[in-house]
């Protein structure tokens, strides 16, 4: 991790991981004492955070928060596996870290948010695997397809959280997250039926990379049948007015996998004004 680029994006998955422990639990916390949020305000701040998170430092490290999300990618070939251990630790240590704060601040708290099955532990491992599906898929969806807008990916995700904690909450905390609910677990030595939110995102990376590999071979197709069309008009940033239909079917696919792991600017610059103008194109995508 001696090289900066690297440093910071995998900063930037423990600050957003310790953003959503931090607001997220910290809503749990907060209602269970005071009542003011209700569970309706719980799930919305989750919702929230990641929201905001994403817009924030998803240009920097793609945003995962979740190692569920990680290994997705990586197994889709949409981020080095190199990186995968520097991304899940930059979370759990980011998750580890909220919970510490919230500890701190509400010492007389028992739980911290952590998330604890209500009734059947089978049911909410059902539950999780239902909810961390409809997740991958707007991920995928709104990431790794080139028609999709790329500036309302962290709405679309927030909202997708925020809707699956609404339905999903009362029944098994709506983790879709291991890192969210180890570190509340970790701090607070609340470890029941825990192992649920491990399984269930032992099964999410095959299930998002199956997601990605769908989306993103839908998004070829849309491509080779717009042939005529420029890439500033497929892909949304200046990418020079070569012709799609012209570059051979790797440079192609190399352009669907940029695309995918950078998406677009939040502040609505394309890849090659956001990056100085150097090509970003390297060894992380690889067809």
């Amino acid at each position: 991790m001696s090289d900066l680029p690297f440093v910071r994006r995998a900063g930037a998955e423990a600050v957003g991981t310790y953003a959503l422990v931090t607001a997220g639990c910290g809503a749990i916390v907060v209602n269970s004492d005071t009542g003011a949020l209700g569970h309706v305000g719980v799930a919305l701040t989750f919702g929230l955070v990641i929201m905001v998170m994403i817009a924030s430092v998803g240009h920097i490290s793609g945003a995962h928060f979740n190692p569920a999300v990680t290994v997705a990618f990586a197994l889709a070939r949409h981020l080095p596996w190199r990186d995968v251990p520097a991304y899940v630790l930059a979370q759990v240590a980011g998750a580890v870290s909220g919970a510490l704060t919230l500890r701190l601040l509400f010492a007389d708290t028992d739980s911290l948010g952590a998330t604890v099955p209500a009734g059947s532990a089978l049911r909410s491992l059902g539950l999780e695997v239902l909810l961390t599906a409809v997740l991958m898929f707007v991920i995928t969806a709104v990431v790794t397809d080139t028609r999709a807008v790329g500036q309302l990916a962290a709405v679309a995700i927030g909202a997708t959280v925020a809707l699956d904690a609404l339905w999903g909450g009362p029944v098994s905390g709506a983790s879709m997250n291991p890192a969210r609910s180890f570190g509340p677990a970790l701090v607070s030595g609340t470890w029941d039926a825990h192992w649920v939110y491990w399984l269930r995102a032992a099964g999410g990376g095959n299930r998002g990379r199956i997601h990605i590999r769908m989306v993103a071979r839908a998004g070829r197709r849309g491509a080779s049948r717009r042939g005529g069309e420029s890439t500033r008009e497929l892909f949304g940033h200046p990418a020079g007015e070569r012709k799609v239909g012209d570059v051979g079917e790797r440079e192609e696919a190399g352009a669907l996998c940029l695309h995918a792991q950078l998406g677009a600017q939040p502040d609505g610059r394309g890849l090659a004004e956001a990056h100085g103008g150097r090509s970003v194109r390297g060894p992380q995508c690889r067809h």
